[in-house]
């Protein structure tokens, strides 16, 4: 079985796009995740629907409510995930999922289904890293990788988080939930600088990244980027146009990806 590092490429610093399955089609969402991997992606964060998101802002939770319009279950994700695989897709895919759907697919289920869609890392955001201890043991023995969150509210446990975190750790950017910001607190860099200094694996900042500048000033305090509202509103502002012309909106939005994350490629 292929690991997450064997999968991961060689980038100076990593773009993690977050996509949710089903949203806008279920076949769409194998030609974004193609698409991401083209336009430079270095990890894909692919959604599970849920009703009751904890951490998700309005433009997620829409494309939830989308996603599950057309009956998109974990079971139907991680079965996209072996479809996108069979089309090619080379980066490794982490599966992003609230904990319930997981408890009630079963564990031997889940990391069976995980293994054989080739689905290379788990991050679960309302299962807090004290309660994690099972899952992340199941992970290891199913050569699945575990993703932690680290906040700037994590002080007491950063050490312990920092210590055993696998794959890339995810520093949340501010607190609430996710959603598309304009500026970020002048705490966030030192928390970035503090976390990259303890951390023996890469560290990304996602909930807030929408905007080229944005990448371009964080760029020093951690080594990538987690893009989830951003993205998922250029797919949503399009869902007409891919409906008139698919190929052409695919083009376009490839663009408009190329540009958010341009401070990022000028350095491949």
């Amino acid at each position: 079985m292929t690991t997450y590092l064997e999968r991961l490429p060689k980038h100076d610093k990593l773009f993690i796009p977050f996509i949710m399955s089903g949203d806008p089609t279920p076949e769409l969402t194998i030609k974004l995740a193609l698409l991401l991997e083209e336009a430079g992606a270095s990890v894909l964060e692919l959604g599970v629907p849920y009703s009751d998101p904890l951490a998700d802002g309005p433009v997620i939770q829409r494309a939830s409510k989308r996603a599950l319009a057309h009956k998109t279950t974990i079971t139907s994700t991680m079965e996209l995930a072996g479809e996108m695989r069979r089309r090619g897709l080379k980066i490794p895919i982490i599966l992003f999922t609230y904990f319930n759907p997981v408890l009630q697919l079963g564990e031997e289920s889940f990391f069976a289904l995980a293994k054989q869609n080739q689905v290379d890392g788990l991050l679960i955001p309302d299962l807090p890293y004290e309660e994690s201890g099972r899952i992340r043991e199941k992970c290891s023995e199913h050569a699945i990788t575990y993703i932690s969150l680290v906040a700037p509210t994590s002080k007491d446990r950063m050490n312990t988080i920092t210590e055993h975190a696998q794959g890339f750790l995810y520093c949340i950017s501010s607190l609430g939930v996710t959603g598309v910001r304009k500026e970020f607190s002048e705490e966030l860099y030192a928390f970035l600088d503090e976390v990259k200094k303890k951390s023996n694996v890469p560290t990304a900042v996602g909930f807030g990244i929408s905007e080229s500048e944005h990448i371009q000033t964080l760029k020093p305090y951690c080594d990538g980027f987690v893009v989830g509202s951003a993205l998922i509103k250029m797919i949503e502002q399009k869902e007409k146009q891919f409906k008139v012309d698919e190929e052409k909106t695919l083009h376009e939005l490839k663009e408009q990806i190329e540009e958010l994350i341009s401070p990022l490629l000028a350095e491949r």
